[in-house]
């Protein structure tokens, strides 16, 4: 996203690091591309994309594929941007829709330009919601991808669920500080009965605190109690918020994709079985 007409938004912390003080022939440590956000390859289940802003950059690989590989696959995209100023990829959707018939682009203005046509540059105006989606959503199995800012991920993500697709149909990937509280939720036949208040005592912060369930991970407990935790994608993907497991037991809302060792923690993810010393 440009910062041209948006001068508070913060400079970009890793792309102008590697413009500025990588140089040829340093040596950089980088890790294989983990997650779960990948596509489904059954090309007889339509594909639903649904996309924000520069949450459209991990989609494209997908659509691009699909549409080389799986010609014959209905696929759509639901893109949602303020307007022409920041519609990425705007060219290469429009041509790909008019070379694919089964790929269907539906693109939102959320504020249109006084130079931005509807039925030209974009299709509808405002945010995505579900309201609108369910007019164009075709009928029966479909795969949905999400992947767009904190607002549209934890409207959409639900009320995609409510919809009545299943958590193994629904693909989300969050960026920046964004937190998909509940979902997916354990089902009631892996949920232990437990018995709240644990105390969870935080050794560097010297704090003691009580939880009693409220709280949809120990990252989120731990920061509204002022035990401050580096995060990143808060999706257990990254494990930036690996934290020293003292000692107690935690269990995972959804199986981490970052490898957890047996004597450490991932907060993003992770909620007390019992009283826990953790390193933070």
């Amino acid at each position: 996203m440009s910062r041209g007409n948006r001068p508070n938004l913060p400079q970009g912390v890793v792309s102008n690091y590697l413009f500025d003080a990588v140089r040829e022939g340093d040596l950089l440590k980088v890790k294989a591309p983990a997650g779960q956000f990948v596509l489904d390859k059954d090309a007889s289940i339509p594909a639903i994309f649904v996309a924000g802003g520069i949450g459209v950059t991990p989609i494209m690989s997908m659509l691009i594929w699909s549409l080389a590989h799986q010609p014959t696959r209905s696929i759509h995209l639901f893109y949602g941007v303020r307007n022409k100023s920041e519609h990425a990829f705007k060219s290469t959707l429009e041509d790909l829709a008019r070379a694919h018939p089964n790929f269907k682009l539906v693109v939102f203005y959320d504020a249109p330009g006084p130079d931005d046509l509807r039925g030209s540059d974009y299709h509808e105006q405002g945010v995505i919601g579900i309201g609108v989606l369910k007019q164009f959503l075709p009928v029966g199995p479909r795969q949905h991808y999400v992947c767009g800012p904190p607002a549209m991920m934890s409207s959409l993500v639900p009320a995609l669920g409510a919809l009545g697709a299943r958590a193994s149909d629904i693909h989300f990937e969050a960026f920046g500080p964004a937190s998909i509280v509940s979902w997916p939720t354990p089902s009631p036949a892996t949920t232990p009965t437990l018995s709240f208040p644990f105390e969870i005592h935080f050794r560097r912060s010297g704090r003691t605190v009580a939880w009693t369930g409220e709280d949809a991970n120990l990252l989120d407990f731990a920061e509204r109690n002022g035990a401050p935790i580096v995060s990143g994608c808060r999706t257990g993907n990254c494990g930036s918020c690996e934290t020293g497991l003292v000692s107690g037991d935690v269990r995972y809302l959804r199986k981490p994709d970052y490898a957890v060792a047996a004597d450490r923690c991932l907060m993003c993810v992770a909620t007390p079985l019992s009283d826990l010393a953790l390193e933070a």
